[in-house]
């Protein structure tokens, strides 16, 4: 029986990162979804309300492919009171032959925020107006950040603008985003401003109160929203669904169930069928994306088990090329 490997956030850092090279990957995992044959099971939930955190489980496994991963992903969201980070994560790959262990990655949550931004990058890339070149993010975490350093190697971008709850730290995000991403970033003095004034929004909050409303929309604006994972969150007013001209999600079952097709639906404001597509389904055109500079296009991101069964694949492979980490015997 072949060693397992246990790879760190450490030695994950010298092998990926968010490159063109791992975008690539991501959105490979959603032509895999597209092509069909891929297992996935629904995301196991656990709320730990007590001290507010959520534990989900993910996994999935792609035919042809050596290995599958299953990935068992805290968050707990007043860890920031303790000075600690909120996500956390662990990741068994396994093989798809054998079943056995081949690696564990202690990566600290490095992984999914990898292929969370570079999944973001790829929804833009294909519903995002080529020339769009303002961009608005909601939001001052960790994602935040991710999010518009992957969406830069995708689009143009001249400007951004940041709002968070919180303006102190959108004040230091606009100081410290600035010189990483080499363009001017403002803080916005709303939610609203921000929408009105980009051509692509990305939000990336916890948030459980729809943060951007349908009157805000405009022609030629595409958002991105990652943070409803979860039954209880949403980002967006359910009215936009419905308004979009193109609603697209990574699994329409899973945003059904915990994302932003959920709470459309519960509220009346179901998109119309013909307007809703998945993300893979858009990459290989089997359904149309944006049609016309004037769409406005919406993409829900829930995250799901086959981007983290792909970059694990991805990073196993490199780091073991490069003779990182720890081997452990049976």
């Amino acid at each position: 029986m072949a060693a397992a490997l246990i790879l760190t956030e450490t030695d994950l850092k010298r092998c990926v990162s968010l490159d063109r090279e791992t975008i690539a990957v991501v959105e490979s995992a959603f032509v895999a979804l597209a092509k069909g044959g891929v297992q996935m099971p629904p995301v196991l939930s656990l709320l730990i309300e007590e001290f507010n955190g959520e534990v989900d489980v993910k996994a999935a496994y792609i035919p042809g492919k050596p290995s599958f991963a299953v990935k068992i992903a805290p968050g707990f969201f007043d860890n920031h009171k303790l000075g600690l980070p909120s996500l956390h994560s662990l990741i068994g790959l396994f093989s798809a032959r054998t079943g056995q262990v081949e690696c564990i990655f202690l990566d600290n949550g490095y992984l999914t925020g990898l292929r969370t931004a570079a999944a973001g990058a790829v929804a833009a890339d294909h519903l995002a107006r080529r020339n769009a070149g303002k961009a608005g993010v909601v939001g001052t975490g960790k994602q935040a950040r991710l999010q518009i350093q992957a969406l830069i190697q995708v689009r143009p971008l001249t400007q951004l603008l940041v709002w968070g709850r919180d303006p102190e730290k959108a004040e230091r995000y606009a100081r410290e985003m600035s010189p990483v991403l080499g363009l001017e970033v403002s803080v916005a003095g709303s939610v609203e401003a921000l929408v009105r004034n980009s051509d692509i929004v990305v939000t990336t909050t916890a948030s459980r109160t729809p943060l951007i409303r349908a009157e805000w929309l405009h022609p030629g604006l595409h958002i991105t929203a990652m943070g409803a994972d979860t039954e209880e969150k949403a980002e967006l007013d359910a009215r936009i669904l419905a308004q979009a001209d193109r609603f697209v999600c990574d699994r329409r079952q899973q945003s059904l169930t915990v994302g932003e097709l959920r709470h459309a639906v519960q509220k009346g404001h179901a998109p119309a069928e013909e307007h809703v597509a998945e993300l893979g389904d858009v990459i290989i055109g089997k359904r149309p994306g944006r049609s016309s500079e004037a769409d406005v296009t919406v993409c829900d991101l829930t995250g799901t088990g086959v981007q983290d069964t792909v970059i694990c694949i991805h990073a196993f492979e490199i780091a073991r090329r490069a003779g990182l980490g720890l081997s452990l015997a049976s």
